[in-house]
């Protein structure tokens, strides 16, 4: 038996004709780039976040350093996240010149430790990026509320965290700004690279919308006049609309989704819900399975819905479970082994090991298993009877 640990295959074949007419409409089409599909997905995943507006852009990676930037962070700022993370989330800090300061995890949750964020903060804070750790939602009122008393700026990274919800809102609709991953693992996932933000403010919409197309465009003026704090250029005199595209008013970047992935991911979309829900029932099974053993299973907040992107649990010979669970055809694998803070390219923010226990012992003994929607029922219980071994 071989059980990958996420197997993107399956996940096509279920729906299979429904994606690949849909990608076969866009290939006869003859438009490619920032078309009708792009736009309806937009409309479409703003209302199911329950946002005024999202804006895609080319991946995940791409929707946390133009979220950054549409937020008005610059070089010198220090922006708050945690060390338990993939590392995608410091590096769009760091791209935009500013300086990750981490902080560390809550070991129930694995996301980071909201009660230790206010010691953090410095006069150069100006953003708070909380993870939603393997679709578990952070502890978003006191981030929020440390956020408001000290203007702090909140983007959420909901990369793994597609429909999670937190107090009856979706991930993504709990701070300034959200961003989101759809590469192809992940619980929305395309057939390639794909990205979104999310948000509630038109000026950071207006923003994102200008940087991911080379800053130009109406979006791009009206980002200029209101960094500029002023009406210094308008459209009768400044912008040809027949050609906006010729017309940069701010530096930015080349990050468009594709019409393909558009076309795709709105067909996803409608099965989003039935993915989730076949994730928690494998998650339910195997806490209930798992509960009683030396297995530290993952917990569920009250009030939230955790959409296990991944299930992890945590046990001190992680390693040789590992081993055993690969010996046996079973994908398993450790997300993160290494700390943000233990990474070589941030030594000289001065972090040193010991610094955040936490997450240290979660990048040393926790490790995932199969937790797809279409992992099936036998299959299931073959993992849970490895894993009982060292239990």
């Amino acid at each position: 038996m071989k059980i990958n640990l996420m197997d993107i295959k399956r996940q096509h074949e279920e729906h299979a004709q429904e994606y690949e007419t849909a990608a076969l409409e866009v290939l006869r089409s003859g438009n490619y780039i920032m078309g009708e599909n792009v736009k309806a997905f937009e409309k479409e995943f703003a209302e199911y976040v329950g946002v005024k507006y999202a804006v895609s852009c080319g991946n995940g990676t791409d929707a946390l350093h133009i979220a950054l930037r549409a937020c008005g962070i610059k070089p010198g700022d220090e922006v708050i996240t945690t060390p338990f993370t993939f590392f995608a989330t410091a590096e769009a800090i760091a791209s935009v010149g500013a300086i990750p300061v981490f902080v560390d995890c809550d070991e129930n949750t694995y996301c980071i430790d909201a009660s230790k964020i206010e010691d953090a903060v410095t006069q150069k804070t100006k953003a708070i990026i909380p993870v939603h750790f393997y679709g578990q939602p952070a502890d978003m009122d006191k981030i929020n509320s440390i956020a408001k008393k000290h203007n702090l700026v909140v983007i959420e990274d909901s990369a793994q965290a597609s429909g999670s919800l937190y107090k009856g809102k979706k991930t993504g609709n709990l701070g300034n700004a959200g961003c989101f991953s759809f590469f192809p693992t992940k619980t929305l996932g395309c057939d390639g690279d794909g990205g979104m933000i999310t948000t509630n403010d038109a000026h950071i919409a207006e923003a994102a919308s200008a940087i991911r197309v080379h800053g130009s465009g109406l979006n791009g003026l009206k980002t200029y006049n209101y960094l500029k704090g002023e009406n210094l250029l308008n459209e009768e005199k400044d912008i040809d609309l027949s050609t906006p595209k010729y017309y940069n008013f701010i530096i930015g970047q080349n990050s468009r989704l594709d019409e393909l992935q558009a076309a795709i991911l709105r067909k996803k979309l409608t099965h989003l819900d039935d993915f989730i829900e076949r994730r928690r029932a494998h998650a339910l099974k195997y806490n209930t399975m798992l509960k009683s053993t030396s297995y530290r299973i993952p917990s569920e907040v009250q009030d939230s819905v955790n959409t296990y992107y991944l299930y992890a649990l945590m046990h001190p010979k992680a390693q040789e479970i590992m081993a055993e669970l690969k010996k046996n055809g079973i994908g398993t694998g450790t997300y993160y082994p290494v700390p943000l803070h233990e990474q070589k390219v941030f030594e000289s923010l001065g972090y040193k090991h010991g610094d955040f226990p936490v997450a240290e012992k979660l990048s040393a003994q926790t490790f995932t298993i199969p937790v797809f929607p279409e992992l099936q029922e036998e299959e299931q219980d073959f993992i849970i009877s490895i894993l009982k071994k060292f239990a």
